[in-house]
C-alpha cells in the first residue's frame, strides 16, 4: 500500500498548500517507515517531535505501532490515525478516521450469517491488539446472529500459512481473517491453491492486497471497508480524477489504506485552520464538527472520530463488486 499512500499524502499536501497552507505556512511531508518494530518507529517519531522537525503526525500503519507512538509523543503534537482500528485509545490530540470493529464487521457478518447461511466460523489473525479486539467484537456479533465460533488462532508474522490445515480441519463455513500485509496475501494464495471452499471475510484486504493474491474468482472472498477504488459516488469519481491527473493513469491503484493518508493530512489541516493553532489543547477544544471532503464524501469529527457508511466488497477478479452499503 506504500506507494499509493505516499501519493495520496502528497496530493493532500499540495491541495492544502494551494489554498494557503497551514497557518500561512506550506505543508512539508516527512516520511517515516511505519512497518518496522513499534518501538523503533515510536523512538524516531518522538525524536523528530522533540527536535521540532515535525509538528503533526499522520499515521497509516498497524495499531501496535500507533499505541507506542501515542505514548512516545505524549500529546505534544496532533496525531490523525487513518486505518480501521480496534476502538478506544483516547488520548490528547489523537483523532481517528477508520472504522471500529462493530461497524466494520457488521456488513460481512450480516451478509454471510444471513443470506449466505454461514453458521460455523473460524477466526484467524496476527497476534497484536487489533485482531484480538476485532475477534472479541466478532464473537459477540456471531452469537447474536446464531453462528458458532469453531476455532480461533493468533499467529506471529510470517506463520499464517502454517495454520491452513488446522483451519481446514475445523470445517468452517466462513473464516474471519484479521491477518495483515504479506500474511494476508500468503494465506489467501495458499487457501485458493488448496481448493478450499469456505467464505473469507477480511478486515484489511484492499485492492493492492487482492492484486498480490492474484485476484479471486471463487465468489467467496470479501472485504469490509469505508472506501473502495470503484465506489460509484461523485466524491469518489472526483477524487480518482484528481489522483490520475496528478500521478498518471499508471499510478499505484487507489485503495482504502492509501486513501486514508489523504484524509489524515487534510484533517490535520482542517483542525489547525479551525483552531488557528497547532497546540493540542486548542485543537481538542474545537475538534467536534471539523469537516473535510474526501473520496468517501463528507467526514466530520464527533468525539474525535468519524462515522461513515461501510461497504462490503466481494472480490471479482482483480477488483471488488460492492454489495449494498451499511450505515
Amino acid at each position: 500500500m506504500g506507494p499509493c499512500a505516499i501519493n495520496c499524502a502528497v496530493l493532500a499536501a499540495e491541495e492544502v498548500n494551494a489554498g494557503g497552507g497551514v497557518l500561512g505556512r506550506p505543508v512539508e511531508l516527512v516520511l517515516i517507515d511505519g512497518g518496522r518494530p513499534a518501538g523503533q518507529v515510536a523512538a524516531e517519531v518522538a525524536g523528530l517531535v522533540r527536535s521540532g522537525t515535525v509538528e503533526a503526525v499522520a499515521g497509516a500503519h498497524a495499531s501496535d505501532v500507533r499505541v507506542e507512538v501515542v505514548a512516545a509523543i505524549g500529546g505534544r503534537v496532533p496525531f490523525v490515525y487513518a486505518p480501521p482500528y480496534e476502538g478506544g485509545g483516547r488520548a490528547p490530540g489523537v483523532y481517528f478516521l477508520g472504522e471500529t470493529p462493530d461497524r466494520q464487521l457488521a456488513p460481512g457478518i450480516e451478509w454471510l450469517a444471513g443470506p449466505r447461511r454461514a453458521r460455523r466460523w473460524f477466526l484467524l489473525g496476527n497476534d497484536y491488539i487489533w485482531p484480538r479486539l476485532v475477534h472479541a467484537s466478532a464473537r459477540r456479533r456471531l452469537r447474536a446472529a446464531g453462528a458458532t465460533v469453531v476455532g480461533e488462532r493468533f499467529v506471529r508474522y510470517g506463520e499464517a500459512v502454517r495454520w491452513l490445515g488446522r483451519v481446514a480441519d475445523a470445517r468452517a463455513d466462513a473464516i474471519l481473517l484479521t491477518l495483515i500485509g504479506s500474511d494476508l496475501v500468503a494465506f489467501n494464495r495458499a487457501f485458493a491453491a488448496a481448493g478450499l471452499g469456505a467464505a473469507r471475510l477480511c478486515g484489511a484486504l484492499e485492492e493492492h492486497g487482492l492484486l498480490g493474491i492474484g485476484g479471486d474468482a471463487t465468489g467467496g472472498l470479501y472485504a469490509s471497508m469505508g472506501y473502495f477504488r470503484d465506489l460509484p459516488t461523485p466524491a469518489s469519481l472526483d477524487f480518482a480524477q484528481r489522483y490520475a491527473a496528478r500521478f498518471g493513469d499508471d499510478a499505484p491503484m487507489l485503495n482504502a489504506h492509501g486513501h486514508g493518508c489523504y484524509e489524515a493530512v487534510a484533517m490535520l489541516a482542517a483542525l489547525c485552520a479551525r483552531a488557528g493553532s497547532l497546540a493540542v489543547p486548542e485543537l481538542d477544544a474545537v475538534s467536534d464538527g471539523t469537516t473535510i471532503t474526501s473520496a468517501r464524501g463528507t467526514l466530520t469529527l464527533v468525539d474525535r472520530q468519524v462515522r461513515q457508511p461501510v461497504h462490503l466488497g466481494r472480490a471479482d477478479g482483480l477488483g471488488f463488486f460492492l454489495e449494498k452499503p451499511f450505515q
